[in-house]
């Protein structure tokens, strides 16, 4: 990814630093040309409750690839979810996947990194099917949010992209500003001036508590 400065005039200073990377921005800027029906920033932070519900609900879908019950995916028990699930991947694009989404580099990809590699599946499958239309309907919200934010249509967004997303708000709430530039803060976790696609995701699952769902007792998970 590229720096802040001159980024809204030069799309080109975002470089994606890995295939995977430069695979999902691709698939991004073709979902961008079709436009977002959000109006407002504050209307996807409104639905963090109902993201919350759907992601916790796919649970047990985690749990039936986590073949060993360690409470991670590994690179091998990712294969057999892909080809359960019938996702059309090489085995170079798993393993992209894999790497790009085990953030902790635990060789494993954990509940959290598994919600992400989902939604980048649905991204990159161009609105993949997993039989949850729930889930897939929040996927479908937060690459709308996405591309309300990336008003350049490079695939990435800026922190005077996310000024411009709060203009536009037309609220003229101070707080609200304020609010929405810490969410800038948090998504950016490499400090780039830039947010990819991969990190706005982590930062709704961290935004949503769901690092904190293996501490509950599984009640509110799908038969």
């Amino acid at each position: 990814m590229g720096g802040l400065v001159g980024k809204l005039e030069s799309p080109e200073a975002c470089i994606p630093q890995t295939k995977f990377e430069a695979q999902m921005v691709e698939a991004m800027k073709r979902r961008e040309s079709k436009g977002t029906s959000i109006k407002a920033f504050n209307s996807v932070i409104l639905k963090f409750p109902k993201i919350d519900a759907s992601f916790r609900k796919c649970k047990n879908i985690f749990d039936e690839f986590d073949e060993d019950s360690n409470g991670s995916i590994d690179p091998e028990e990712l294969k057999h979810c892909f080809k359960k699930l019938e996702i059309n991947f090489s085995e170079e694009e798993i393993n992209g996947l894999f790497e790009g989404c085990d953030i902790n580099n635990h060789m494993g990809i954990e509940f959290n990194e598994f919600i992400v590699l989902l939604c980048i599946v649905y991204l990159l499958k161009d609105k993949f099917r997993i039989g949850m239309p729930n889930l897939e309907s929040t996927f479908e919200t937060l690459v709308d949010a996405f591309v309300f934010l990336d008003k350049n249509k490079d695939g990435y967004v800026s922190r005077s992209e996310m000024i411009q997303a709060i203009n536009e708000t037309g609220t003229g709430e101070q707080s609200s500003g304020a609010l929405a530039m810490k969410r800038f803060e948090e998504m950016d976790w490499d400090k780039n001036g830039t947010v990819s696609f991969k990190e706005f995701l982590f930062a709704f699952t961290r935004w949503v508590g769901i690092d904190e769902v293996d501490d509950e007792d599984g009640e509110e998970e799908c038969a």
